[in-house]
């Protein structure tokens, strides 16, 4: 945990965050469990570790994190946004039965493209969305 909270700090100064308490817990929430979360369950999370954790300061910290590309904000539902410690190109897969955002490896001519520009336009973010039911959803659905 030491070690890991050691590397935490050092990817926050390498990208010129301060290392407060509040964004290394943060930023370890994220590596540890990457289901992208939404603040709301960082912050329920966090809260009990925590307890003087304000949801502002999860949402500011998740804010500064994204500005500064140390983690990805990702809209798939368009009601909310979850937040990605991965910043590799890569898609995503949502399950519209249990909600869960899986990463997926699939190869796409768009996925890793090494163009800057498309008829003329700056190209800045690719995404890839999937939708449907998840695996794990399938299996429950089928065994009831």
């Amino acid at each position: 945990m030491i070690t890991n909270m050691k590397h935490i700090k050092n990817e926050l100064e390498q990208k010129g965050i301060k290392p407060t308490y509040q964004r290394l817990c943060i930023l370890e929430y994220l590596h540890a469990h990457l289901v992208h979360p939404t603040v709301e369950m960082i912050y329920d999370k966090l809260v009990e570790r925590v307890p003087t954790m304000s949801k502002t300061t999860v949402y500011n910290t998740l804010k500064l994190l994204s500005e500064k590309g140390v983690i990805n904000e990702i809209t798939i539902t368009g009601t909310e946004v979850r937040y990605d410690i991965n910043c590799q190109s890569h898609h995503h897969f949502l399950c519209k039965k249990c909600g869960k955002i899986y990463d997926v490896d699939v190869t796409c001519p768009f996925a890793n493209m090494d163009h800057k520009e498309i008829s003329g336009h700056e190209i800045q973010e690719i995404h890839g969305y999937f939708k449907g039911i998840c695996k794990e959803c399938l299996t429950n659905q089928n065994n009831e």
